[in-house]
């Protein structure tokens, strides 16, 4: 017989990565999570971690498992589901996350229309970056995330979780009032490739769209200022300290003396919404899906 707890502490290891990792995040010591998966390979008569290097790796009959575990976490969801007869009306605790755009543009109404026509639904709305949303929706601490596209996230075939396009986000070149680009309706972005940029900082998920962009369009920008913030963007813009691709969905200060340009080919980045699997079948989930899926056409017009 399998004991579905130490089953989750191997699926947290392949989650996270390592032992201490997985430790850390199911609030064990790394010695006590170690136990729990040496017992469950006991109890299974194979192998679960071998060495590498410093560190552990799951083995292929962990690997093997893992699909199972996987499956199983599903069925459970949705056991619960039936046993709680949530089947009616939207109704209870809604739990769901997004990083700061999306929770300004998209989850903060959603959350009021369900308030509106759910009287009995209350939802629960945390800020968090894309990654750490995996990790609450992994955890079970959250129903829903949006998230934004990124070469970290799991792969859509994960059959951990169910991410489903929700809409494309275009950016937009943003130049001082005054700029030679201002006055245009759509503009090359070759048209910017000698202008002082202003980028995402580093470890943005937006850096990489930023300047796959610029690349695409033949150049490589000169970024001079680095930027965590799109209103922190916006202002060093103001203040004729460089260029920059902004999305639609950022909400920006008003009457910053900018312009928004719209940019021939549209770069943009792709926002998805993430459950766990089998939960966006849970009325409370489907409405909030349905809510987000209406919101999304007219987000970004």
């Amino acid at each position: 017989m399998i004991d579905l707890r130490r089953l989750h502490v191997l699926r947290a290891v392949a989650h996270y990565g390592t032992v201490t990792a997985a430790a850390r995040a199911l609030h064990f010591t790394p010695s006590a999570a170690s136990q729990q998966v040496r017992q469950l390979a006991r109890d299974l008569g194979v192998d679960l971690l071998e060495p590498q290097g410093r560190g552990v790796r799951l083995t292929p009959a962990a690997e093997s498992l893992l699909a199972h575990a996987d499956a199983i976490q599903t069925r459970w969801d949705l056991a619960e589901l039936d046993l709680r007869a949530d089947r009616g009306a939207p109704s209870g605790v809604l739990r769901v996350t997004g990083f700061t755009v999306a929770v300004s543009v998209l989850l903060a109404p959603m959350a009021a229309r369900l308030g509106e026509r759910h009287p009995r639904l209350s939802v629960r709305i945390t800020e968090a970056g894309v990654l750490e949303s995996f990790d609450l929706l992994f955890e079970g601490d959250i129903d829903l995330a949006v998230i934004e596209a990124t070469p970290h996230n799991p792969p859509l075939s994960d059959s951990r979780f169910d991410q489903r396009p929700l809409l494309d986000d275009p950016f937009d070149l943003v130049v001082p009032e005054g700029h030679r680009l201002a006055g245009l309706a759509r503009v090359e972005l070759a048209e910017a490739a000698r202008e002082a940029w202003i980028a995402p900082v580093e470890d943005s998920p937006c850096r990489p769209r930023v300047l796959s962009a610029c690349g695409a369009a033949g150049f490589t920008p000169e970024v001079v200022h680095h930027a965590l913030d799109w209103n922190v963007t916006a202002h060093l813009v103001a203040h004729g300290l460089g260029v920059a691709l902004i999305p639609r969905l950022a909400h920006l200060t008003p009457h910053l003396p900018i312009v928004r340009v719209r940019c021939t080919g549209s770069p943009h980045r792709k926002l998805l919404t993430c459950t766990r699997a089998g939960v966006h079948v849970r009325p409370a989930v489907a409405a909030a899906l349905e809510e987000l899926r209406n919101l999304a056409p007219t987000a970004v017009a």
